[in-house]
């Protein structure tokens, strides 16, 4: 395993501190009137999602983590977990539905994911930022919603995910999604 100074730690990097595997989000120098200089590191958790202030001293060292990112295609979906494989290496890997977590409403066979491993094993699945999904259920716009200020309205999509979509999009119909907000973003023609 690799150390690195705390000075050398920059924003994105994968750190391991007592013994899990965290993303650094921030890293601020801070040179106090009196004293000695310290690093104050703010970093989440990538098994728990949870985000904690750390401060330590210039001089000091993490431990770099052994996390890697691979990028994986979905070929199909079983009764508790999702089979991915490489599109390099034709390697395929089940990954249970509760290390997906909420990522699961945006699951679709033939799509390319990003996996997140963590000393072999995977612990997040990161969706497609864009994705154009086929709207499955959706009532239709009703004449005088949009001038009685109800411009959006509840749509299930093809994955199961449920969006807030304009009233003038209908059932049946393909429309691009921002998976990390859950919102509408455009019809695709």
């Amino acid at each position: 395993m690799s150390y690195l100074s705390v000075n050398d730690i920059k924003t994105s990097m994968k750190v391991e501190i007592e013994g899990d595997p965290y993303v650094v989000v921030s890293n601020q120098f801070v040179k106090p009137g009196k004293g000695q200089a310290f690093n104050r590191i703010r970093v989440k958790n990538l098994l728990t999602n949870r985000s904690v202030e750390k401060t330590y001293k210039s001089m000091e060292k993490l431990k770099l983590a052994d996390v890697e990112e691979t990028r994986m295609r979905l070929l199909y979906l079983e009764q508790d977990a999702a089979v991915f494989m490489s599109d390099e290496t034709f390697e395929q890997i089940s990954v249970n539905f509760s290390v997906i977590k909420e990522n699961k409403q945006w699951l679709k066979e033939d799509i390319v994911y990003d996996l997140i491993f963590y000393k072999g094993t995977v612990i997040d699945l990161i969706p497609p930022t864009f994705m154009e999904l086929k709207i499955t259920e959706s009532d239709p716009g009703l004449r005088g919603d949009s001038a009685s200020g109800r411009v959006l309205k509840p749509a299930t999509l093809e994955t199961g995910a449920k969006i807030q979509v304009p009233i003038f999009v209908n059932q049946d119909e393909i429309i691009k999604v921002d998976t990390r907000t859950c919102e509408y973003v455009s019809r695709v023609s």
